[in-house]
């Protein structure tokens, strides 16, 4: 259902305040740009520091604009079960074609926990789910296999967005599970694709949404020796941009150098320091993004 080249989205700030008019612009670029869909509220659209009517203002925007174009996954997880339940309630009836669902963070539950989540709110709202497998984001607590494969057994819950780093766990979701398997990492992409992942949810895609799409579109056509040209190409913006900071800080910091966005962040995140930014503009010089 979900394949192929889905963005995260950035959430654009100005003033302290969401800018929609940049919103609508950044995605218009991407639809332009040929892309197979939009996730805005994840870790890249900084959802921990939205407010929920900011969190379900910006799904109902770019739901508007894409309008039914390709689709679009709302990020609608929480460390609350019952909190996620009415953040994915709500996109549901926005319209969103489907839902990514974060592993519940700071709490810290158990395996049976995770199921119980995820099962929960596959029961109260009728829609796809993309489970979202980040344990670096979550005090080092993933989904483990096995419960992975007991969540493949509900029909409404159809992908994972894979962000462990581990290709061994990539290869036991592939086998084990019918679930979409989406790369979580812009430099595992093509890796995870050889074990049989089918695209995914990109952060350089927000500058470079041709150029990831090129790759998905060869990766799902087997074209794995094509793919890899762009893999390599892919490879150093995505390692050394986004090794700079944690994400979104240096895509923000990218985004203004290409007059895209704001680099403005809400706390706790921050600003690339000048150091970090000469780093920054010689990878973009690199790519051929600036001169």
């Amino acid at each position: 259902m979900f394949t192929g080249s889905l963005v995260a989205l950035i959430t654009p700030f100005s003033d302290g305040q969401i800018d929609f008019d940049t919103l609508d612009e950044l995605v218009e670029f991407l639809l332009n740009s040929g892309i197979d869909g939009i996730v805005p509220c994840g870790t890249t659209g900084e959802s921990p520091t939205l407010s929920y009517d900011e969190h379900k203002a910006v799904i109902e925007r770019v739901i508007d604009i894409v309008d039914g174009q390709v689709p679009v996954i709302a990020g609608t997880g929480s460390n609350s079960t019952a909190e996620a339940i009415e953040l994915t309630a709500h996109a549901r009836k926005a319209g969103a074609d489907g839902s990514l669902q974060v592993c519940p963070y700071y709490n810290k539950p158990t395996q049976e926990g995770f199921f119980q989540h995820f099962k929960a709110i596959a029961e109260e709202v009728d829609i796809p789910l993309v489970l979202y497998n980040i344990p670096g984001r979550c005090g080092g607590t993933g989904l483990a296999v096995d419960t992975i494969e007991r969540l493949a057994q509900i029909e409404t819950i159809v992908a994972i967005k894979e962000a462990t780093g581990s290709l061994d766990l990539a290869s036991e979701i592939a086998v084990r599970t019918d679930l979409t398997l989406l790369s979580g990492d812009d430099s595992l992409t093509l890796p995870i694709a050889s074990v049989g992942g089918k695209g995914v949810i990109s952060v350089v895609a927000n500058i470079v949404p041709a150029d990831v799409k090129a790759m998905t579109d060869l990766i799902l056509e087997g074209d794995f020796v094509s793919a890899r040209k762009w893999h390599q190409k892919l490879f150093a913006l995505a390692k050394n941009m986004l090794g700079l900071a944690t994400n979104p800080i240096p895509l923000k910091a990218a985004m203004a150098m290409l007059n895209m966005a704001s680099e403005e962040l809400r706390l706790p995140m921050t600003p690339l320091t000048d150091a970090q930014k000469e780093t920054l503009k010689k990878c973009l010089t690199d790519y051929g993004l600036l001169r």
